[in-house]
């Protein structure tokens, strides 16, 4: 009897062991974080400076996955679908959450689907034209597409930006045709190139081509003017009051991650954007640190659901 009582412990002692939470282990592998847009964007951008100090804080290798598409919605779907032991991240972002509203079918719930982890930053878009446009200021713009209903062309790329736009004629009574692009990085070539005469994008990815000549800036379309560029005034100041589109990024894991390893990534995440270095890179950006917890950025999600949602509604707005 003894024997099999004995028996029995160290069978019940192998099976807690084998139950042991995969927690206590993270991480056990080389790590993914999916980044829903192109390489250079915005969101991109965001991902590499935080990557590579967060991957030697964990002790393990974070590879960048742009799975660009469908206004971010490919990537969020694919990582809404990964196993959920905090082995794959995502960069979600401003777009994600225009989404839940905008498509009436999506692969992925953005709120059920998702464990946020660290809301890491927010920046604007900057509202750029092809130096070839005759127009220096946003009011010029503004006159020039109302005199040409339809006839302006402006590059599209991601739920933020179309909703951005969206807004914009909105609130200025103008129409211009939307040309959309699978990145903001191609929308840029295509701005650049001529084949669009005017694009709202991530000021970050835009800046270098104002400094260059090779785009005019009017505005940004934050309600703080950018560091990058503190010249050019925000949308509302020139001529615009009220309107405000201000993207932000953060990771995401998978709903089902146990909440000890959303707490240590985020633990992690936090000493990484404090850390000088990346403070000092992240000062060359548009970008403003934030790194709000997952419970605040959980109500800042759905706050932001329920801001666009309503926008979607009142401009009758489709993908």
């Amino acid at each position: 009897m003894k024997t099999i009582q004995r028996g029995g412990a160290i069978a019940l002692a192998i099976a807690l062991a084998a139950a042991a939470p995969a927690q206590a282990q993270f991480p056990s592998k080389p790590m993914r974080l999916i980044v829903p847009f192109g390489a250079g964007s915005a969101n991109d951008i965001v991902a590499r400076i935080v990557a590579p100090p967060l991957s030697e804080a964990l002790g393990r290798p974070i590879v960048i996955d742009n799975r660009a598409g469908a206004a971010g919605n490919i990537g969020a779907e694919l990582a809404a679908a990964a196993p959920p032991d905090g082995h794959t991240l995502m960069m979600g972002n401003i777009s994600h959450a225009i989404s839940a509203t905008l498509y009436p079918k999506l692969g992925y719930d953005f709120v059920r689907d998702f464990a946020p982890v660290s809301l890491l930053a927010s920046g604007s878009f900057l509202l750029a034209t092809h130096p070839s446009v005759p127009v220096k200021s946003l009011k010029e713009l503004v006159a020039f597409a109302k005199a040409r209903p339809g006839q302006v062309n402006i590059a599209i790329a991601g739920a933020g930006i179309i909703l951005a736009v969206e807004l914009f004629q909105n609130m200025t009574g103008t129409k211009m045709t939307q040309v959309q692009y699978k990145s903001a990085p191609q929308a840029i070539t295509g701005l650049l190139s001529g084949e669009v005469s005017v694009s709202i994008f991530g000021t970050s990815a835009a800046i270098p081509h104002v400094k260059s000549a090779k785009l005019r800036g009017l505005a940004v379309t934050s309600l703080r003017r950018s560091n990058m560029a503190p010249d050019l005034p925000t949308v509302a100041e020139a001529g615009v009051p009220g309107y405000e589109a201000s993207p932000w990024y953060g990771f995401m894991v998978p709903a089902a991650t146990h909440k000890e390893i959303v707490a240590r990534l985020h633990a992690e995440t936090v000493k990484v954007l404090a850390r000088p270095d990346v403070k000092e890179r992240f000062g060359t950006t548009d970008f403003e640190l934030i790194g709000a917890g997952p419970e605040q950025f959980g109500s800042h999600i759905r706050s932001e659901i329920e801001k666009w949602g309503k926008i979607v509604k009142a401009t009758g707005m489709r993908p």
